[in-house]
């Protein structure tokens, strides 16, 4: 990975299609870790962290994640969900944040130098071209290694540099022992029934 010493750069963390990643290759997230991993690597402006939320239920799963987060260092980009019903009849839970986190790449573009995508999702691919545009490198965090790969080819592409995350698991990834209180966050259902 390419981030230089005095570069200014910013994570940009899409939460569903983390999730849906590190799930398919069997690793949990140490989000302090990824935090400190990026850190050391050039000067950090901010982490941002995107995900959608049910509100109507007393409890979700992934409050606490959410909480722990935004107590450590990331900036919470939250939105509730919208449930609706499709054609057949199913009950639907949508919840994207594609749209948020674009937006909020565009504006800091200006003030960084660099930007890293943790997503595979190729409707980001016009949004990194953007920013190229602008003169800002973008590297992308995603995997090759699932069947189907969750990155796709059009944004692998179009990115200045590719992280496969499986690479980086030894300094992201949870190491037994103690966890962070927010150890069961991780597997919400929250994240899972969404569609991204």
């Amino acid at each position: 990975m390419t981030i230089y010493p005095e570069e200014r750069f910013a994570l940009f963390i899409d939460g569903a299609n983390l999730y849906a990643t590190t799930k398919a290759l069997g690793f949990d997230i140490d989000y302090k870790r990824l935090l400190s991993h990026f850190k050391s690597k050039g000067r950090l402006v901010r982490a941002l962290y995107y995900t959608a939320i049910s509100e109507d239920q007393e409890y979700s799963s992934i409050r606490p994640l959410i909480d722990w987060l935004d107590y450590n260092g990331y900036t919470m980009v939250t939105k509730p969900t919208k449930e609706y019903t499709d054609a057949a009849g199913r009950r639907k839970i949508k919840g994207n944040m594609d749209i948020e986190l674009a937006v909020d790449a565009m504006e800091l573009a200006d003030n960084l130098d660099h930007i890293v995508l943790f997503s595979g999702d190729g409707d980001f691919r016009s949004m990194v071209e953007a920013v190229q545009k602008k003169g800002k490198r973008v590297t992308i965090v995603s995997t090759l290694q699932t069947n189907p790969p969750m990155i796709a080819d059009e944004l692998r592409r179009q990115s200045d540099e590719f992280i496969d995350i499986s690479e980086i698991i030894n300094d992201i990834g949870r190491t037994n022992g103690l966890q962070h209180d927010h150890e069961n966050a991780g597997s919400s259902l929250d994240e899972e029934e969404l569609e991204v």
